[in-house]
């Protein structure tokens, strides 16, 4: 690795000016898990990274909200998050997503916000926090702001992240009476980065579908909702027919691409498979 400046600023608004620049390989560094990955292949040289060690304390807390969410700060470990009470009480498939999530080492060091912020669509959080409807919290040179995190991938390793703007916490909403599951296959070993990551939420009214959230990563080029699957299980029966009329509407709408992991063909017959399945699991009320 090429020579690089290392700062470490002491409050948020420090950091934001820091990385404020024109200069497109500053970058800012928290648990560094991908980040080191890229420096030492050779993919990225920075010219300086922004240290967020200092202020962790503030934007590390992991809270219920007094409406039933959750307020999960982006300098939180994913392994705080996948031990927290308020996560498997409020949110508990972001805790059963974690279990096959890299390895405990990476989710030891690995934080929430810098997680997001990397862009990879193969990541697994983002189709599981995307189907429960949550956003980040972004604070930058402007001011801060909301984004959904299913409109927060532009494109391959892109943003919605604009000059100088730092994630400072995920916000999920209350999920009463809603029912969630996410599903991956990998080719590899089973804590492997997917070949598909489905993620799904479910609400019924009278054994029928009244609302749903249905998203998918890894067999994309990014994260991806599937409206087309949703309107397809609106007002439906919640059954085998309808949850395999969604399945078929999936096939025809995800746009998969293929790469080390499988053709787009069989991603889309991987599609077919796993949303049959996620939705039996959502509606049985088997979260995983």
């Amino acid at each position: 690795m090429i020579g690089f400046e290392l700062v470490q600023p002491s409050s948020l608004h420090e950091a934001i000016a820091l990385l404020d620049t024109d200069d497109t390989s500053v970058r800012a560094f928290s648990g560094g898990t991908a980040l080191m990955l890229m420096m030492k292949s050779g993919a990225f040289a920075p010219s300086r990274l922004v240290c967020l060690a200092g202020i962790e304390p503030a934007h590390a807390a992991i809270a219920a909200t007094p409406d039933g969410g959750l307020h999960i700060g982006a300098l939180a470990t994913l392994a705080s998050i996948e031990y927290s009470a308020d996560v498997m009480r409020l949110a508990p498939v972001v805790a059963r997503a974690m279990r096959r999530l890299a390895n405990v080492r990476v989710r030891n060091v690995a934080r929430i916000g810098g997680s997001l912020a990397h862009g990879d669509p193969h990541m697994d959080l983002p189709p599981v926090l995307a189907a429960l409807g949550a956003e980040v919290a972004v604070e930058g040179p402007r001011g801060p702001r909301r984004i959904a995190v299913e409109s927060l991938y532009a494109g391959y390793y892109e943003t919605a992240l604009t000059r100088g703007e730092l994630i400072t916490a995920v916000v999920l909403p209350p999920r009463r009476g809603w029912s969630s599951v996410y599903l991956k296959c990998t080719a590899r070993s089973a804590d492997d980065w997917p070949a598909l990551g489905v993620a799904v939420s479910l609400k019924r009214d009278g054994g029928r579908v009244s609302e749903s959230r249905i998203m998918i990563s890894a067999a994309t080029e990014k994260l991806t909702r599937l409206r087309a699957a949703e309107a397809a299980l609106a007002g439906a029966p919640a059954n085998e027919r309808a949850f395999a009329r969604a399945a078929e509407a999936a096939a025809t709408e995800a746009q998969t691409v293929d790469d080390s992991r499988g053709s787009a063909a069989y991603k889309t017959a991987l599609l077919r498979v796993y949303l049959r399945r996620a939705l039996q699991q959502a509606h049985s009320g088997a979260e995983r």
